[in-house]
């Protein structure tokens, strides 16, 4: 019977190659294309916060969606926002929420610890599951998890019953 012996750095080499494979097709994977990451139609989910907002620094509006004119900036309808509850626009990236009857708030959507969409809202706050952190629905202040910012303030306008990002 025959044995073959490798040295290590033969192993170690091969070793090498095979992690950097995985490594370059889990990144062609991840490197996804603007149109492999864009849907159709918006996903919303019922979240709340009260009153309008001056924009953050970074504003939403830099989108392609917003700059294209006021029936581009609709994000949806003022009725399918529950009182004390809002929704997450999430192609505008945007929360919107109504704390009290009548009574509109909006706020980006990304999460401040580390980027992440926020993904639902329970009760008063408004969650990312990336990591954990909560936000309150009424001014967008942290509540709890590793977010070290509140989700900055977007404007909004609701007119004829139509949430619009942008005052009106």
């Amino acid at each position: 019977m025959t044995i073959n012996h490798l040295d290590r750095r033969t192993v170690l080499r091969g070793a090498a190659i095979v992690a950097a494979g995985a490594g370059l097709a889990a990144c062609g994977d991840d490197a996804a294309s603007p149109a492999a990451t864009s849907s159709a139609a918006p996903t919303t989910t019922a979240t709340a916060i009260g009153s309008f907002s001056e924009a953050p620094a970074a504003p939403v509006e830099s989108s392609d969606a917003t700059d294209a004119g006021s029936a581009e900036n609709a994000l949806g309808q003022a009725a399918d926002v529950p009182v004390g509850s809002g929704v997450i626009f999430e192609d505008a990236k945007v929360v919107v929420t109504q704390p009290t009857a009548g009574s509109f708030k909006a706020f980006s959507a990304v999460c401040t610890h580390q980027g992440c969409l926020v993904s639902k809202i329970e009760t008063d706050k408004i969650l990312c599951n990336c990591h954990g952190s909560s936000f309150s629905i009424t001014d967008g202040s942290v509540l709890g998890g590793p977010a070290p910012t509140p989700l900055p303030a977007q404007d909004i306008s609701v007119d004829a019953g139509n949430i619009r990002l942008g005052s009106s």
